[in-house]
């Protein structure tokens, strides 16, 4: 049995959205013309993939599974075309991530000088997509904040910066020079706890955590609570109505540099080196 992808893309639009009508809109085709992929996806698998009925359109056992199995095939799809996108520059581009609160405009010109043959690329790289955009090609390296979660990523390790907790301007704990986890405890936490390690909240922890930088500085901003970043992205992100304290006894977060595992572009090890050394030479500024 061969696999088509265009109708696993089909299913998993009329699955996600529970209607017929709102998928063929979203993908710019017919309704009938949906139904028949639909129809043939079902023949294809020998299964039966939704019921409908007056209420809708649902998933049965099948199609849940399908589901479920699909999202990540058509992602590893996309990423695998990218890739191969990419590959196919080796040798004359390279494309480096960057994130805010980390140097890099010296490194950047250093690197050129050094590798004049190679157009070499900057790509901003926000931190939700930092195992995305390396994972699809989109960037050859990149910045991160450690840990990943991709046994796909390999990284080097660079240095090591202070996790500030950023509350209102109108908080008690806005006047504090540094503060500790224990000072944060009674003040629910907008992100993900895995942010702050060894912080025990008395609030529970949100149902939906909120990881896009600008989502948690919103919900601190409304009163919501504290969120936590590394003290050069608080600093890039800095607001009137929002002050950012040092978290005295919170580990540092760490800034990586990581490339997928397959990459072998000789590029990525002369850039982490050069990295290094450039960050070594900040600190001993």
């Amino acid at each position: 049995m061969s696999l088509d992808l265009r109708k696993l893309g089909y299913f998993v639009a009329v699955a996600q959205s529970q209607s017929y009508v709102r998928a063929a809109a979203e993908l710019h085709i017919t309704q009938p013309a949906l139904s028949r992929q639909i129809q043939a996806l079902e023949e294809s698998l020998g299964v039966t993939l939704f019921t409908r009925d007056r209420r809708g359109t649902a998933l049965t056992g099948a199609g849940r599974q399908l589901l479920e199995d699909a999202v990540p095939l058509l992602a590893s799809a996309v990423a695998l075309e990218r890739r191969a996108r990419a590959a196919a520059r080796l040798g004359n581009e390279f494309t480096i991530g960057f994130m805010p609160g980390v140097p890099f405009t010296d490194l950047l010109a250093e690197f050129r000088a050094a590798h004049p043959e190679v157009s070499v690329d900057a790509r901003y790289v926000p931190i939700v997509e930092q195992e995305p955009y390396l994972l699809d090609g989109t960037v050859d390296v990149s910045f991160v904040w450690l840990p990943l979660k991709s046994r796909e990523l390999r990284h080097v390790e660079l240095l090591d910066v202070p996790r500030v907790a950023v509350v209102p301007a109108a908080s008690p704990l806005a006047g504090a020079t540094k503060l500790t986890l224990e000072d944060l405890r009674a003040m629910p936490l907008v992100d993900d706890p895995g942010s702050l390690p060894g912080w025990r909240g008395d609030s529970a922890p949100r149902r939906r955590p909120l990881v896009a930088v600008e989502e948690r500085l919103e919900a601190v901003a409304a009163g919501e609570g504290f969120c936590v970043l590394p003290a050069g992205v608080a600093q890039y992100h800095r607001r009137d109505d929002l002050v950012a304290v040092e978290i005295h006894d919170a580990e540092p977060v760490v800034v990586a540099l990581a490339y997928t595992r397959h990459r072998t572009m000789p590029e990525i090890q002369h850039f982490a080196a050069m990295a290094r050394r450039h960050l070594t030479r900040r600190r001993g500024e």
